[in-house]
């Protein structure tokens, strides 16, 4: 029996020669045949040749019965972002999906801008064809030019047969070019004649190959501060700056932390068949409390290695805050809120009660909490779990007290919407 290509990925994935991620990516490309696998992975070092010898037999013995899917490699899709930005940013990338537009995802390491290239594939003609991705600070520069154009044979020592580059991979599909940024001042060059001609010139061959191909780049470096320096050209820039997307990081869009987790939690739940769990009203495991607190220099993909992290740390499926990690749970320290100037605060009337009618110049202690939860509530938008944790205090503890002095905390929801309309 003939063994598919999907066969041969997930033998390889199940002895361990290649990770999930690895394996994902894998799948996205068109291979014609096994020889063609063999000669991408020995090519690219991700195998040597003892590790295929070693795994002949299995593929010789004609085994076909890895043909479904490898639990938890299959991509399910991110919550739709709460935050008005974000939220803008996916409509856009949505709305030019449909194009052949180049669209060029700006944003920090870790953002997302790999998940969106993905969403924006799938949701345009070209969904049936290939997405190939290519990261180009990982591949050596001396490498990635017949990486991304292909190479002919004899073109150099070790070349013993042709091969097609990413672009030629790509036909009919999309290609996503990720950290952009790092590409040298030749591969520019041809990168741009690319865009241009929708041509590409193998490396060591004199004929062109046309190639119908839709880009996305991505970089998390200032293109056009590097455009200035002299570090990336000008003409390539623009031809990439179609339509921009910068993706904010994930300590600008607090409100999509949570959604998140349980999005990873419900991915790795599939995964390693264990139900996993945040006790969010336990004020003795205030995990969804520092979670959302911590700043996120990594951003997505460190919140995804931390929920990992914890679900191994985690046998019973209860998440615990002291599971994580030290410089998280270091980071979060609960300062009081400075209070400041500012209309969410200066238009709200004092209270008017015995405590502040001897002395209405002087705030009463009253006054002053009332004034220092306006203030939180300000700064959280509203989000009541956000402005708990600023004050320091339960969140229940919080909601009986917006009770007490009357507060209306969607109110700050309303003013912000209003202030944008």
């Amino acid at each position: 029996m003939q063994m598919t290509i999907q066969s041969v990925l997930r033998i390889l994935l199940e002895k361990a020669y290649i990770s999930r991620r690895q394996y994902r990516v894998l799948q996205s490309e068109h291979f014609k045949n096994i020889d063609a696998l063999k000669e991408l992975l020995l090519g690219e070092k991700v195998l040597d040749p003892p590790d295929w010898r070693e795994i002949e037999p299995l593929l010789q013995s004609g085994r076909d019965d890895h043909d479904s899917p490898v639990p938890g490699t299959e991509e399910s899709d991110p919550p739709e972002s709460r935050n008005p930005r974000m939220h803008e940013i996916q409509q856009t990338a949505m709305r030019v999906a449909s194009s052949d537009t180049t669209v060029l995802l700006l944003g920090e390491s870790g953002v997302g801008k790999s998940r969106l290239a993905r969403l924006m594939h799938l949701a345009s003609h070209r969904r049936s064809g290939p997405l190939i991705t290519v990261a180009c600070g990982s591949i050596p520069e001396t490498l990635l030019e017949s990486e991304l154009f292909g190479v002919e044979k004899g073109a150099y020592t070790g070349a013993s047969s042709s091969r097609p580059g990413r672009f030629q991979r790509a036909h009919g599909g999309t290609i996503f070019l990720d950290e952009i940024g790092e590409l040298g001042p030749p591969l520019q060059v041809k990168l741009l004649r690319v865009l241009q001609e929708r041509k590409v010139e193998p490396l060591g061959s004199s004929e062109e190959v046309e190639v119908d191909i839709r880009l996305i780049a991505a970089t998390n470096r200032n293109l056009e501060a590097d455009v200035r320096a002299g570090r990336f050209r000008e003409d390539l820039y623009y031809r990439l700056n179609v339509v921009p997307l910068t993706l904010p990081p994930l300590r600008e869009r607090p409100e999509d932390i949570l959604p998140l987790v349980d999005f990873f939690l419900e991915q790795f739940s599939r995964k390693n068949g264990q139900r996993y769990r945040l006790e969010y009203e336990n004020p003795q495991n205030p995990i969804a409390e520092i979670l959302s607190a911590y700043t996120w220099p990594g951003n997505i993909r460190e919140l995804e290695n931390c929920l990992e992290r914890l679900t191994v740390l985690s046998p019973d499926g209860s998440i615990q805050s002291a599971h994580l990690p030290p410089r998280i749970r270091g980071q979060v320290q609960r300062t009081p809120v400075p209070i400041r100037e500012n209309p969410a605060v200066r238009d709200q009337p004092i209270v008017n009660d015995e405590e502040s009618r001897d002395s209405a110049e002087f705030p009463t202690m009253r006054e002053m909490e009332r004034r220092h939860i306006l203030e939180a509530l300000h700064n959280s938008r509203g989000n009541v779990r956000q402005a708990a944790r600023l004050l320091d205090i339960h969140r229940n503890t919080l909601t009986r007290k917006l009770d007490d002095f009357d507060i209306d905390a969607g109110q700050f929801k309303r003013r912000r919407e209003n202030s944008r309309a």
